[in-house]
This record gives structure tokens, C-alpha cells and sequence, in this order.
């Protein structure tokens, strides 16, 4: 492996084990929704100008510049893994085969699109591939049983350390969670990638449609598919 590429995959992985402590359930939206949209669209070009500064500075060789590239998305790349492959161990796989794939192929980067979506393109093809070897079986599922037999969610594990919070609120937060978890089993690869880049990511379809290679309306009948699979599993919770 060649000593620059060997530099950024321990870094990454520094980076990895920094927030095994810290993380987060995926609950929303990446971009805050009670900023105004004036507000959101400014701070997303100065992302953008600020994106194609590095990228230009990466592609002639500075890795520091990579490095604050990984800075900007890696929190957003390790929720995404995390929500997508259900477990910490394999959110990790993702999150650092990505970063480095990104960093190999760094200087076949266009501008054709933003480097969000085109981080947030190896992400999602890493994470059908795991799905589809897996198989999408049981037992790499989000929702696993304890010693008693009873399921629960992976990412509802997280303790909710805000004051004032409820236990049974709580346990009802982890039991709906569950079936969802399981519900969204039950979806092809590719129907719970797009529900969950919609709906837990916050994305717009046409984005959902860059990111898997298809087009918005395409994109726009999956989510329509998933939906529709959803409601009939849980629509004894009506």
C-alpha cells in the first residue's frame, strides 16, 4: 500500500475510534429544519466554495486537505453507515472503506455534483453491497434478541442523558423503533436505501436519485413502493 493512501486509512480509523464513545442515534435530518431556507441555501454554497477549494488542494496532493474534507462529513458518513448497516462494526467498515475509496479516487472528481452527494454515492453502493451479501438476513438486522427472547434495536441502545427524561416514554421510543427496524427489513436494498435517505436524511428525490445513479422519478416510485410495504406491516399500530 503505498505510504500516502496508508496515512489516510490510520487517520480515518483515528478518526473511527475517536466516536466509538459518542454515537449518535440517527433521529433527522443532517441540515438543521428550523433554519430558514435562506439561511440553509446560504450556508450550503459557502460549503460548496469552501468543498472546491479542498478538493482542488487534494487533487494536487495535499492530503491535510483530504483531511478536512473527512472533518466536514465524517459524522454524517458514520450516521448514514450506522442507520444503513445496523450495527457499530460494520458502520465502521463502511466508514473508512469509503473515505478511503474516496481518497484514491479523489482525483477523478468532476465537480458535476457536490462532494456531499458524491461521498454520500460511495457510501450508499458500500452499504447495497453489504446488504446484498448479506442477504438482508436476520441476524445482521438492526433489531436482535436479548437473553429473554424479546427483540430490540440496535441504535435505540444510546441512553437518553437529557434531564428530565421519561423511562417509559422511552422504552415505548425503543419498542416502536423495533418494529419499524423490522418492518424496513422486509424492503429491498435499494427501497430502504431510498426511504432512508428521504425520510431519516432528510433529502431531496432528486438527490436520492444522483447519489444512486437513477433518476428522480425512478427514485420517487421506490419511495412509493417502500411506503406502501410499511404501512401493510404496520398497520396493526394504526
Amino acid at each position: 500500500m503505498p505510504a500516502d493512501v496508508l496515512a489516510v486509512t490510520l487517520a480515518v480509523g483515528a478518526r473511527i475510534h475517536s466516536k466509538k464513545n459518542r454515537v449518535e442515534k440517527v433521529s433527522g435530518c443532517i441540515v438543521s429544519k428550523n433554519q430558514d431556507p435562506t439561511t440553509r441555501a446560504m450556508a450550503g454554497q459557502e460549503r460548496r466554495i469552501d468543498d472546491t477549494i479542498l478538493i482542488r488542494e487534494a487533487q494536487s496532493g495535499n492530503r491535510a486537505a483530504f483531511e478536512e474534507l473527512v472533518r466536514h462529513y465524517d459524522q454524517a458518513v458514520l450516521r448514514l453507515a450506522l442507520h444503513l448497516t445496523g450495527t457499530e462494526h460494520d458502520a465502521q467498515d463502511v466508514y473508512q472503506d469509503a473515505f478511503l475509496k474516496a481518497y484514491k479516487n479523489i482525483g477523478s472528481f468532476r465537480f458535476e455534483c457536490s462532494f456531499y452527494t458524491w461521498i454520500y454515492r460511495i457510501v450508499t453502493n458500500l452499504c447495497l453491497d453489504h446488504l446484498r451479501k448479506k442477504n438482508v438476513r436476520k441476524e445482521d438486522a438492526p433489531v436482535v434478541k436479548d437473553a429473554s427472547g424479546g427483540e430490540y434495536d440496535l441504535l435505540d441502545q444510546v441512553p437518553d442523558g437529557r434531564p428530565g427524561a421519561n423511562p417509559e416514554r422511552d422504552l415505548m421510543r425503543r419498542q416502536l423503533g423495533a418494529r419499524i427496524s423490522g418492518a424496513l427489513e422486509k424492503l429491498t436494498p435499494r427501497e430502504r436505501m431510498v426511504f432512508e435517505l428521504k425520510h431519516y436524511h432528510g433529502l431531496k428525490l432528486r438527490t436520492v436519485g444522483e447519489i444512486l445513479h437513477t433518476t428522480e422519478e425512478t427514485a420517487k416510485n421506490t419511495l412509493f413502493r417502500a411506503t406502501q410495504k410499511l404501512r401493510g406491516q404496520l398497520a396493526d399500530m394504526r
